[in-house]
């Protein structure tokens, strides 16, 4: 029996938001981010701002150029956060078996409901209605056999809309035969832009073409991979306990910033940040990672394999700094960022070869915990660097 897998995506989620609770803000070009005037980027568009091609990740400059009459809302994370707990609460009275991708959207899978709620189609629809009439925003839905075809569904009549895939393997084929190839999941702009080279523009020529041929141009494993998704066929269950794949700190400067020490404690703060947080999840890094964002927006980013995975402070900082020590600093710096990811729930023992460097590991990591319990108890700065600077989330 085939599987009725759900993706519900809340419409414009932060800037819907703003709008329901500041009902003057309904049918305006709502921008959810930081001021046109000052450093920063939207986080979210409402459906009205996002006609004059505002989208999230754009400069808050740009979003003012474009829409001179947007209005700005600041983030409230803490709101959102409410309400989105407000809206899995409600998913999860139809199915135990979601999955969150994020504070805005959740596979589910309601194979196991139909008997008390009724099909896909019928089971979205409640959902959508208990969302509406409960909480007063909307939902897309998109319903199908597997996570990526209800993913693509979701996507096709927003906002507010339910899509219900063909279920046929021929149905599904000749539905995504037409559409772009773009919108394969995993195919990004570099891969969009190899396969568009190579005559690929639709999911059609991906389905078509020779798997030998396709392998030459994007790989032999993605190559399986993405033919596979492109007949409509992906075999990934719910995931029932939802883990954080990477870690990371931003901060954006109100003046570009060309010093390197400056830079440096900056770096450092955020490395402080980022390590505090892998503790707290129990989790322990292999890939540590330096972001850099100069005048112009151009962006670089370098990354380090750790020799064992480690959520130490000491460690996490001496590898940002070798990444940031060979980087030249061409221009002055918009934005730098540090974060993890090869995140695994215990530290490997590959790099204590000797046990004198597992003690000290072992040392290194207590004596961060301790920070963090001091700092949780008395605030941030009241143990740590001299001259740290503030960083800030973006």
């Amino acid at each position: 029996m085939p599987k009725t897998i759900l993706h519900v995506d809340m419409d414009a989620f932060f800037a819907s938001v703003e709008q329901m609770d500041h009902p003057e803000l309904k049918g305006q070009p709502v921008v959810v981010g930081s001021p046109p005037n000052e450093r920063g980027v939207v986080a979210a568009a409402s459906y009205e701002a996002r006609k004059f091609g505002i989208h999230s990740a754009m400069p808050s400059s740009e979003a003012g150029r474009r829409c001179p009459h947007a209005i700005f809302r600041p983030v409230n994370m803490h709101r959102y956060a409410a309400i989105s707990a407000r809206v899995f609460k409600i998913l999860e009275r139809f199915t135990p078996l979601l999955e969150p991708v994020s504070i805005d959207e959740a596979f589910m899978d309601v194979t196991g409901a139909h008997a008390l709620y009724g099909d896909g189609r019928a089971i979205a629809e409640k959902i959508r209605t208990a969302i509406h009439d409960e909480i007063g925003l909307t939902a897309s839905v998109g319903v199908a056999t597997n996570k990526f075809l209800a993913k693509l569904a979701s996507d096709m009549n927003k906002p507010d809309g339910l899509t219900v895939m063909p279920s046929s393997p021929a149905e599904i084929r000749d539905f995504l035969a037409p559409l772009p190839v773009g919108r394969v999941w995993g195919v990004g702009k570099v891969t969009c832009g190899l396969l568009e080279k190579a005559g690929i523009a639709t999911i059609g020529g991906l389905q078509n073409i020779p798997i030998d041929r396709l392998s030459a141009i994007v790989g032999q494993h993605s190559a399986r991979h993405l033919q596979r998704l492109s007949w409509g066929e992906d075999a990934r269950d719910i995931e029932l306990e939802y883990e954080e794949k990477s870690i990371s700190r931003e901060h954006t400067f109100p003046t570009d910033c060309q010093k390197r020490d400056k830079l440096e404690h900056v770096l450092k703060d955020l490395v402080d940040d980022v390590g505090r947080r892998l503790r707290e999840a129990g989790k322990y890094a292999t890939i540590v990672h330096l972001k850099l964002r100069w005048q112009g927006f151009q962006t670089i980013t370098r990354q380090k394999q750790l020799d064992s995975a480690c959520s130490d402070d000491f460690r996490l900082r001496t590898a940002a700094q070798e990444l940031f020590d060979v980087q030249k600093l061409i221009k002055p710096v918009r934005l730098i960022g540090f974060g993890v990811s090869g995140l695994t729930s215990m530290p490997t023992e590959q790099l204590s070869l000797f046990e004198a460097q597992t003690v000290q590991a072992e040392r290194r990591e207590k004596l961060s915990r301790a920070v963090d319990q001091i700092r949780l108890k008395f605030g941030r700065d009241s143990i740590g660097r001299a001259g740290g600077a503030k960083s800030e989330e973006v």
